[in-house]
């Protein structure tokens, strides 16, 4: 494994533009990769392509060169919208390109909430120096900024900027209806808003601008991939997450989240046990030896009957926590009822 991870990378990138004929830029998309031999998801709608994917160095380069070229995308994808990072095909299960309604799942029409009603883009440089601003003032009563996260909980857990207000959403899909319970938080304030790539804020950024409640909405241009390659050791800490068999990847040695069994520093992210469930699990090596490998109670009931996997085959299939699983984590609810039980 580690000859491969010097071997290749993971590319990633989106576009978005007008696409009058998705299934055929789908079909073109899906042949090209093959050719490449490479792996990874690739959504295409009509308003643009998204995508992630892994091979060697020679076929990532060769990728960029056609996308560059297409005339679709010619004048508006540039070779700095791709953030790579080392991998390779072996990152990615298989190859997926399909055609969507929305090439980042907000569920909001994009003909209703468009990414051309974006908030202001900000350079790695000039986000750096609004949080730097934005830290200084300190606690100092209410400030003017909020720092927004707009991943997941699972990818603010294990690493983000310091002083960032992280939504505990398990979905992107679920991040409207956050703003919606909490415009009162965003009025009048200057909104700074960050995620992996940069595409989330595209639209996330277009849905908060159509509330009307903030002064001024900025987003980090390129997302906390280009900053990390600006600053390794600027103000994000912790790892960064990543939707491929990696999980992470790595720019400075904080650790920033626990063990969910113990409670030591632990930021590695492994699926749980159980093999109907697939929800990512933090617990330690030392945990795992004494055989917690699962997100919760029931699984790793599960997991003791289930004799071995069938061959390779993952199933998608859900257990009954999953279903349970509240859109908020419980350990955030039960944290704020025991805050509210203290005032």
């Amino acid at each position: 494994h580690a000859m491969d991870r010097k071997v290749g990378e993971v590319l990633l990138y989106y576009c978005y533009c007008e696409v009058k004929d998705p299934e055929k830029l789908c079909a073109w998309q899906k042949a090209l990769c093959q050719h490449l031999h490479l792996t990874g998801k690739v959504r295409v709608a009509s308003e643009g392509i998204n995508g992630t994917v892994g091979g060697s160095k020679v076929a990532t380069n060769l990728y960029i060169e056609v996308m560059l070229s297409q005339p679709l995308f010619k004048d508006i994808l540039c070779q700095d919208d791709f953030k790579s990072s080392a991998g390779g095909a072996h990152c990615f299960p298989d190859l997926r390109v399909g055609v969507f309604k929305e090439i980042v799942p907000m569920g909001i029409d994009p003909k209703i909430v468009s990414y051309k009603e974006t908030g202001i883009h900000l350079s790695p440089q000039e986000f750096h120096r609004e949080v730097e601003q934005y830290l200084s003032q300190g606690s100092q009563g209410q400030g003017d900024t909020i720092l927004l996260d707009c991943r997941n909980f699972y990818e603010s857990k294990i690493g983000h900027f310091q002083g960032c207000l992280a939504p505990d959403i398990r979905k992107f899909s679920y991040f409207p209806s956050y703003i919606d319970e909490n415009l009162e938080l965003f009025k009048d304030k200057r909104v700074l808003m960050y995620c992996t790539g940069g595409i989330r804020c595209e639209r996330g950024s277009a849905y908060l601008r159509s509330k009307a409640v903030c002064r001024e909405v900025y987003q980090l241009k390129g997302g906390i991939h280009k900053y990390l390659e600006e600053f390794p050791d600027g103000f994000y800490r912790g790892k960064l997450f990543v939707f491929d068999d990696r999980y992470a990847i790595c720019s400075n040695e904080d650790i920033v989240s626990a063990c969910r069994y113990c409670g030591t520093l632990w930021d590695q992210y492994k699926l749980c046990s159980s093999q109907h469930c697939r929800q990512l699990v933090l617990t330690c090596p030392s945990c795992r030896n004494k055989g917690l490998t699962a997100c919760c109670p029931v699984c790793q009931e599960k997991e003791l009957k289930v004799t071995s996997r069938a061959s390779g085959q993952t199933l998608k299939e859900e257990c009954e926590c999953t279903r349970r699983r509240p859109r908020v984590p419980i350990e955030r609810l039960l944290q704020r009822m025991l805050n509210a039980g203290k005032d």
